[in-house]
């Protein structure tokens, strides 16, 4: 999808992406804040934890600047089958989720979302280029860089403290 980045992005915000109602987003509309983006999934393990924990962060912080992006992805042992609108309704109805849920996308391969291949730029040193499971977390900072990745296993909780000093309320 061409028209989802510039030639050389610089930053998260030079993305578009779609919403789950396959409308462009210009993540511009993000600068100046804290976005914790995670690759989800309805069918996995680690949802009901990671959704109440991503709840949770968010209404913590998200006055005070945190946003969570959430990307459906079913690149991992298909564990988000349904379509759009059947995953927002999940996320909205069991979770009660107030963050934006986006499109599905592919994290990893030749389909990858070019916003994934952006972000799987960085010099992650153990984790390799590719995300490894549903879950998998990036924080990016004001200027749209990602500044930390979290393995899918890392609860959002403990990512607290670093979204407080992004924050700068630490």
């Amino acid at each position: 999808m061409a028209s989802e980045a510039e030639k050389d992005p610089a930053s998260v915000f030079d993305f578009t992406v779609k919403d789950a109602n396959g409308n462009n987003v210009d993540l511009s509309m993000y600068k100046g804040k804290i976005l914790l983006i995670v690759n989800v999934a309805s069918k996995c393990g680690m949802t009901n934890s990671n959704y109440t924990e991503l709840n949770q962060l968010y209404e913590k912080y998200k006055d005070q600047g945190l946003e969570i992006l959430a990307f459906p992805c079913n690149q991992f042992g298909e564990e988000e089958p349904g379509s759009n609108e059947q995953i927002v309704d999940f996320v909205c109805s069991r979770f009660k989720s107030e963050f934006p849920v986006f499109g599905k996308i592919e994290v990893n391969g030749d389909n990858a979302a070019p916003l994934y291949k952006f972000l799987k730029l960085g010099k992650w040193g153990i984790f390799g280029d590719e995300i490894q499971w549903n879950f998998a977390k990036f924080l990016v900072d004001k200027n749209g860089q990602a500044v930390d990745r979290y393995y899918p296993t890392t609860s959002s909780l403990t990512i607290e403290r670093d979204v407080r000093k992004l924050l700068a309320l630490s």
